[in-house]
């Protein structure tokens, strides 16, 4: 049974089909499902989903992309969310420095009053991080998240960088980037790190693992993901998807 940990089922790219998405991902062995919001509009659309559906939970954030457009009562804003049922973390939030579509400075003041709102309400974060590893760390540490942890979402980093995370209590998600070709460095970097401290994820509708890539991706394919991780390590797939499910429960609090 797998836990796919970071799914945009709100995404518009679901409009025609999200209730045969579901269906799909329950049918391949997907029990639990984390929606993910990026906006105050998707994470109260993924708050009905988790409230419609018994294997989604939801979370409520503001992506880095949308940081400039994160409203000045940023926590009155946010708390009457993380506030409702199955609500299990705050995010995505995080830094990019790929795109910058919001200023970096509003970037920053952004993620750091959403990781106190995170300490405040007590539940753990999940970061965006692309280009940024360097701040995401320090912003991290000089704001004590790992008193609530979270997981760095989508890791393709360093070796160094996933062990600053780890250091603070966080876990890494591994996605469709296990599966591609041009992936060796992140590979050799997994290698190295406890299965403990890994969860899957598809980040759908984006980056679809192989043999999907360049289609959108969707829960059901988070299969894939793992079945890569699980040979990687060395490890059988049933077992692989045992451990990275408990860890999500652990994560998120999921029951």
């Amino acid at each position: 049974m797998w836990t796919d940990t970071h799914a945009h089922l709100a995404s518009g790219a679901f409009n025609e089909d999200r209730s045969e998405v579901i269906r799909r991902a329950v049918d391949a062995g997907v029990t639990r499902i984390v929606c993910v919001g990026d906006t105050l509009a998707t994470s109260e659309a993924s708050i009905r989903l988790a409230a419609e559906w018994a294997e989604v939970w939801a979370t409520a954030g503001i992506h880095p992309h949308e940081a400039a457009k994160a409203p000045d009562e940023l926590e009155e804003a946010l708390w009457p969310l993380l506030e409702q049922p199955k609500v299990v973390a705050v995010g995505e939030v995080g830094l990019d420095y790929y795109h910058k579509f919001s200023p970096i400075e509003t970037q920053h003041r952004v993620f750091r009053e959403q990781i106190r709102i995170a300490k405040k309400r007590g539940l753990p974060l999940i970061i965006h991080n692309r280009e940024a590893s360097e701040d995401v760390i320090r912003i991290l540490r000089e704001e004590d998240a790992g008193s609530v942890g979270g997981v760095l979402h989508c890791f393709w980093g360093t070796l160094e960088t996933a062990r600053a995370a780890l250091g603070m209590g966080f876990y890494l998600g591994v996605g469709g980037p296990v599966t591609f070709k041009n992936s060796d460095d992140l590979r050799s970097v997994l290698a190295e790190l406890p299965v403990e401290r890994l969860v899957v994820e598809t980040d759908c509708p984006y980056l679809a693992p192989v043999p999907h890539r360049g289609k959108r991706n969707e829960p059901a394919h988070v299969v894939h993901s793992g079945r890569a991780l699980a040979r990687l390590l060395g490890m059988d797939d049933a077992e692989l998807a045992d451990i990275t499910s408990r860890n999500a429960a652990t994560l998120f609090g999921l029951r």
